[in-house]
């Protein structure tokens, strides 16, 4: 399957630059994954699409103020750290950059210029084959109260503008500190809209999947079945498995908020679709011919053209009938990615 057949072109206007005052007042582009058909509304209204005994499965990921700006200790450089992945109380993977000014032994201090009273020194221990530093960090007190005040919000290359709300880059219903990326179709969610749904007789059910930076690496090869996918850890608890499997065996759909919602039931379910209390870093790639075991509706953001988000988005449905929405998603001038609008592919009749 060739890379390209996932490219769409989009003016550079489309892509949201900044949250909108009301989270739910998003465009909504509701598409029948099997005809095609479609209709265009506001997100708000997503309840008209969904009847007592559907779940709706939610990230309760919270993304944590993971960008860090440090000063070498020896030179006084300026380095950029992107905090990746926790490697034990001290330790963690980090995307840095300039990358030639951050070798292993480097001393790195945040939060002044003199380092004398700094809130948290580091230093490169290690140098991985990819690029990314091991950083073990040293501070006095809690590392996420550090890292609160000191970190900005790992907001995606594509937006440029600044985030003047740090809670705009976080779901309504945000739980687990640990993501470097936002689940950003759960962002047009309120509590008001979540309350709506649930008195309809709609389940809500909580998964948890750490979304990693590799969300935004490219695919690079021609051929996208030679591409490897990112781990990510993701988790489930037995109650929220229960209340899956409960749906499932009563005919109700399961219907994901976001593909990392998707990628982590379709990653802990057995092949019969049964999903059971448990956790696991997974690799899933999920791409035009995959059988699904337990996703039947999707409700996302707009991706990036040649993105494995792009390539998952049409398994459920098809790249042609995907490709078609997207580029009546384009005419339209429908928002697009982070802090664009959303699309609810369903199997209902539009």
């Amino acid at each position: 399957m060739n890379l390209k057949e996932f490219y769409y072109d989009l003016p550079k206007e489309l892509i949201a630059q900044d949250p909108l005052a009301d989270r739910s007042s998003s465009r909504l582009l509701v598409l029948n994954k099997k005809s095609g058909s479609f209709r265009h509304d506001i997100f708000r209204n997503i309840t008209d699409y969904l009847k007592s005994g559907d779940c709706l499965v939610i990230n309760d990921t919270k993304v944590i103020p993971a960008r860090l700006f440090g000063t070498r200790t020896d030179t006084g450089a300026v380095i950029e750290i992107l905090l990746l992945t926790r490697r034990s109380d001290t330790d963690w993977e980090c995307l840095v950059k300039p990358g030639k000014k951050a070798r292993k032994g480097c001393r790195l201090v945040f939060g002044n210029d003199t380092g004398a009273q700094a809130h948290l020194t580091g230093e490169i221990v290690d140098v991985l084959e990819d690029g990314n530093r091991i950083i073990r960090f040293e501070y006095d007190g809690i590392f996420e109260e550090i890292l609160d005040s000191l970190g900005q919000m790992p907001l995606p290359p594509y937006i440029t503008h600044k985030l003047e709300d740090k809670n705009r880059y976080q779901t309504v219903y945000a739980k687990h500190d640990g993501s470097a990326a936002a689940p950003t179709a759960g962002l047009h969610f309120t509590e008001e809209l979540l309350d709506r749904i649930s008195s309809m007789g709609v389940k809500i059910a909580h998964v948890t999947l750490h979304v990693g930076l590799g969300t935004f690496r490219p695919v690079k090869e021609e051929n996208i079945l030679d591409h490897k996918m990112h781990s990510e850890f993701c988790m489930i608890t037995e109650e929220n498995a229960d209340m899956i499997n409960s749906t499932r065996r009563d005919g109700g759909r399961i219907i994901c908020v976001g593909t990392t919602s998707t990628r982590t039931l379709e990653s802990l379910a057995d092949d019969s679709g049964h999903i059971s209390a448990s956790s696991k870093w997974t690799e899933i790639f999920i791409y035009p011919g995959y059988k699904f075991k337990i996703t039947d509706c999707l409700i996302t953001n707009f991706h990036l053209p040649e993105s494995t988000l792009l390539m998952l988005v049409s398994a459920l449905s098809s790249k042609d009938i995907i490709m078609n929405a997207y580029s009546e998603a384009v005419h339209e001038k429908y928002r697009f990615f982070s802090f664009g609008d959303a699309m609810f592919i369903t199997d209902s009749e539009i």
